[in-house]
């Protein structure tokens, strides 16, 4: 159709409300999106800056492919973790790739608990990922970075488990842009068995 939309060939004004434009969530929507789910799922005490920090753990790493090029890529299991942080020590004296470390491992061992369960001792990778905060810490120079990643490493199995808490949650709520109401026309044509 060369590249024509099915609106633009019916002649009709787009939607503002469009799937598109829902589905194109850039980073601050979506670092919105994960403050926003993290407090539903938080106690009341939470500090904010920890809230807003493993927000941006979950929003960094829903923005980021696997196979990126252009940015430290997501990775696929926690065997990529290791393999990239403990296997080889060439980045353990570096603050950026420890914090990256620790926030791989949160992402993993946290919201993606369920499906890392079955290969992977999460609470090893749990204390694997509070350390990993803590050489960030003592690498880092900012004194209130180094508090942060101080509080990220002596809460990360808290913040672990709300991370797999918000995950759960989702996964209930597999419609969040809500599904269209479906007209007496759109009913879906019944299951037939072939005739032989």
């Amino acid at each position: 159709m060369d590249g024509a939309t099915e609106t633009e060939i019916k002649g009709e004004e787009p939607d503002v409300g469009s799937l598109g434009e829902l589905l194109a969530a850039g980073e601050r929507q979506t670092l919105e999106f994960f403050v926003l789910r993290l407090k539903e799922v938080s106690e009341p005490a939470v500090d904010g800056l920890e809230l807003l920090y493993n927000a941006s753990v979950l929003a960094h790493h829903a923005l980021v492919s696997t196979r990126s090029t252009t940015d430290l890529s997501t990775p696929a299991t926690l065997a990529d973790v290791f393999d990239h942080f403990v296997f080889d020590t060439s980045l353990q004296h570096d603050s950026e790739m420890m914090e990256a470390a620790g926030a791989q491992c949160l992402l993993l061992a946290g919201f993606f608990e369920d499906q890392m369960r079955g290969r992977h001792n999460i609470r090893w990778y749990s204390r694997l990922g509070a350390g990993f905060f803590s050489q960030a810490a003592a690498l880092e120079r900012s004194p209130q970075k180094v508090r942060l990643l101080n509080a990220i490493a002596e809460g990360f199995e808290p913040w672990r488990q709300r991370h797999a808490r918000l995950r759960r949650e989702l996964s209930d709520q597999p419609y969040l842009l809500g599904r269209p109401p479906r007209s007496t026309t759109d009913q879906p044509t019944p299951h037939r068995s072939p005739p032989f």
